[in-house]
């Protein structure tokens, strides 16, 4: 009898495995279990549950109110409907920022009460105690320089960062301390393509991108700009594959009318 043939989960050592090989990594963000579906069986290595659903999903100006019982109630659906994707839960703003015990226990929450592999917490130096804390607690980290959308009022909006000489040997420098901290990946936003590929090729962990240009290790995306389904403002380095606003609103509005117009439902869709 034939067996059933699945893909092996994709875990830590496969991105550093990638990495090593030049073979780049792709990640997308997923809020809830039908979308998490879809993105693991399109072979997606990583599946990001950002605190980007804060936007994209309820409508927020930022990402600064989500809570972590919001973020672990999209982790447990995202990981409902995912087998192979590594799943990263993305720590919200205040669940690590008031202390390495408060890092320690929302990021275990994660893991414990979410399915989730990893967690995801912006920052460099600042947060390089709260890596080592989880790395002794087996929970691995991936970092997050550059545009770190949490800061969103310290930058002054939404901004490219590294741009002058300064601050570019400044996120090289937090770069390397979150690697020796334990970081198993760092995430490179909104920074010159040339800064970090100076990153990339200066660390041993690998490096996911999101406008940080073609030489990182590997790309992110926030699912609903990928296909179309968040329209506030779109950022330079998004590219649209799909418009699926487009084909919904059609698809609703075909139902609207065809119920006004006593169409639906016919026979085919009633009991006899």
């Amino acid at each position: 009898m034939d067996r059933e043939i699945t893909m092996a989960r994709f875990t830590i050592q496969d991105f550093l495995k990638k990495k090593k090989e030049g073979r780049k990594i792709t990640m997308l963000t997923a809020y809830d279990y039908p979308f998490a579906r879809i993105v693991d069986e399109a072979g997606i290595d990583g599946i990001l549950v950002g605190d980007s659903l804060g936007m994209v999903v309820q409508g927020l100006e930022n990402t600064l109110p989500v809570t972590m019982d919001e973020m672990i109630y999209h982790t447990k659906m995202v990981s409902r409907g995912v087998s192979n994707a590594l799943i990263i839960g993305d720590m919200p703003f205040m669940s690590y920022q008031t202390g390495k015990a408060d890092a320690l226990r929302n990021a275990g929450r994660f893991l414990k009460e979410a399915g989730a592999a990893a967690v995801k917490m912006e920052g460099g130096a600042e947060i390089a105690n709260h890596i080592r804390a989880m790395k002794k607690s087996d929970i691995p980290v991936m970092a997050h320089i550059g545009l770190t959308p949490q800061s969103i009022h310290r930058m002054g909006g939404y901004k490219v960062q590294g741009k002058t000489e300064e601050s570019a040997l400044r996120l090289v420098d937090e770069a390397h301390i979150v690697e020796d901290a334990g970081a198993f990946a760092l995430l490179l936003e909104a920074i010159p393509m040339d800064l970090a590929a100076q990153i990339t090729s200066e660390l041993s962990i690998p490096t996911i991108g999101i406008g940080a240009g073609p030489r990182c290790d590997g790309q992110v995306l926030v699912l609903h700009d990928v296909i179309g389904l968040f329209e506030r403002f779109i950022p330079k380095f998004i590219k649209r594959y799909a418009n699926l606003k487009e084909d919904a609103l059609k698809a609703i509005t075909a139902y609207r009318d065809e119920i006004e117009q006593g169409i639906f439902p016919s026979e085919e869709q009633s009991f006899k």
